[in-house]
């Protein structure tokens, strides 16, 4: 998957690049022509909603579209846990979440998900001792992800340590700025609310 482009930022209306100089923070309107400049403002359609809501969570996480909608197919299959049903858009935030590459983002270890999903496959991640370089390779909880030894002295780590423990990292991280490494604490609890999974999977149960 390529990075995420300023353009695309602009054309779904909210800054996802995670770059400090994001075009969209200058100009927070779709590239073209402004809509006060045209001569007839078009209205967004219901299906035009659904497909932007998509293609905003689809492209924060960083998925081409087979393998996204895979997930939103299994996501809406039949599923219990022990506290009862789980809605099918929790059930999409928890896959997403889980993903490898995801973890490492929300670990602080890199400060996209576009470079944890590098870190991932140039082979710098351990998980539970092991190396892994399958960014979608989905993490349980207990489950124990570490920068390798030999990769700690690579530019991209540097000062990671002060900034680990400056830092506030997800519920569903525990993260160790000692030993550069966290520990998935939690599955996802709640849908974070810039993305509309209600819009999501209305789009591909059409």
């Amino acid at each position: 998957m390529s990075r995420i482009t300023c353009k695309t930022c602009r054309r779904l209306g909210e800054s996802l690049c995670g770059r400090a100089k994001c075009a969209y923070i200058k100009r927070p309107y779709a590239p073209g022509k402004l809509d006060s400049d045209r001569k007839h403002r078009s209205s967004v359609s219901e299906y035009g909603e659904q497909l932007r809501a998509k293609q905003k969570m689809r492209i924060t996480y960083g998925l081409m579209e087979k393998q996204f909608a895979s997930y939103v197919k299994l996501a809406t299959a039949k599923h219990e846990t022990t506290e009862g049903a789980v809605s099918s858009g929790l059930k999409l935030a928890q896959i997403l979440e889980s993903r490898l590459d995801n973890m490492v983002y929300r670990a602080g270890f890199a400060n996209t998900r576009a470079l944890a999903r590098q870190l991932v496959s140039h082979g710098h991640i351990l998980v539970n001792g092991r190396r892994i370089n399958v960014a979608s390779h989905k993490l349980r909880v207990s489950d124990t992800i570490a920068i390798r030894e030999g990769s700690k002295g690579l530019k991209v780590f540097s000062g990671i340590q002060d900034k680990l423990t400056a830092q506030n990292p997800s519920y569903l991280v525990a993260v160790d700025p000692k030993s550069l490494s966290a520990t998935v604490k939690a599955l996802a609890r709640e849908i974070e609310p810039n993305f509309d999974t209600q819009k999501v999977l209305e789009y591909y149960s059409r």
